[in-house]
């Protein structure tokens, strides 16, 4: 079984699959501070928990990361641990069987390469892939499987805090769908104005993609995906997991 790690800046996604199928799946907080020997424990003890075996059943492992410091950390740990199975990190100068036509290669998140190779392989192209993460993120794919470029916007948790932190009589509400659009409390028109907000502003950055690439499929990710995904004009399909795909079939191009 294969076993795929993506670091976020706020969430670690983990995922294990056997095959294709993705049998397990864990999110954490990303914690900068956790050192290599920290992670392989948290590892072990969440396979432990699922009931397998690291030595005895997992035969691989790929992994993914924004946080600079955590890339270095998770691959001490893939090499001092669990140096029985070949290990991937996602980082220029690995295969991903997707052009990159960036200006500048190097500069695009190893999350959103795996993201855009997922969202290619299970539902083709010309694809969008929207990750509700720290960032948004908006990931672009030909019909011919070229990754393109896309789109960043602050993500709802970091423009939430925001809000918050500048505004002294507004406080922390639970951000789920409210009751009408025209809110009647305070609470009710800031989850209105977060949520309508974010479904608005990403079903007009995708018009405006398809303004420039044609009528796309638009695939959404990421924490918050599910709720946004109901709400959006434009988001045809929620796969939760597919920088985890993305990362499996990355993996197998590389063995």
């Amino acid at each position: 079984m294969l076993l795929t790690i993506d670091t976020g800046n706020t969430e670690t996604v983990l995922g294990l699959f056997s095959g294709t199928d993705l049998v397990s799946h864990w999110r954490l907080s990303t914690m900068a501070e956790r050192t290599s020997d920290e992670h392989a424990m948290v590892v072990s003890q969440l396979l432990d928990l699922e009931g397998y075996d690291f030595e005895a059943q997992v035969t691989g492992l790929a992994i993914s990361s924004t946080v600079p410091t955590l890339t270095a950390t998770l691959r001490q740990m893939a090499t001092r641990w669990f140096n029985h199975a070949p290990a991937i990190v996602l980082e220029p100068g690995v295969r991903t069987g997707m052009p990159i036509l960036y200006d500048n290669p190097k500069e695009v998140g190893a999350d959103r390469i795996a993201n855009a190779v997922g969202a290619f392989e299970l539902y083709g192209g010309p694809t969008v892939c929207v990750d509700f993460g720290t960032a948004t993120t908006f990931d672009c794919i030909s019909a011919k499987g070229e990754y393109l470029g896309g789109a960043i916007l602050p993500g709802i948790g970091i423009s939430m805090d925001a809000l918050f932190g500048r505004a002294a009589a507004l406080r922390q509400v639970e951000l789920v769908e409210p009751r009408n659009v025209i809110g009647k409390s305070t609470v009710e028109s800031i989850q209105s104005g977060a949520v309508y907000g974010f479904s608005g502003s990403v079903d007009a950055v995708v018009k405006r993609i398809e303004g420039e690439l044609g009528t796309c499929t638009v695939v959404a990710t990421g924490g918050l995906s599910g709720l946004i995904t109901p709400l959006s004009t434009t988001i045809q399909h929620h796969e939760p997991w597919i920088t985890l795909h993305g990362l499996r079939i990355i993996f197998e191009r590389n063995q």
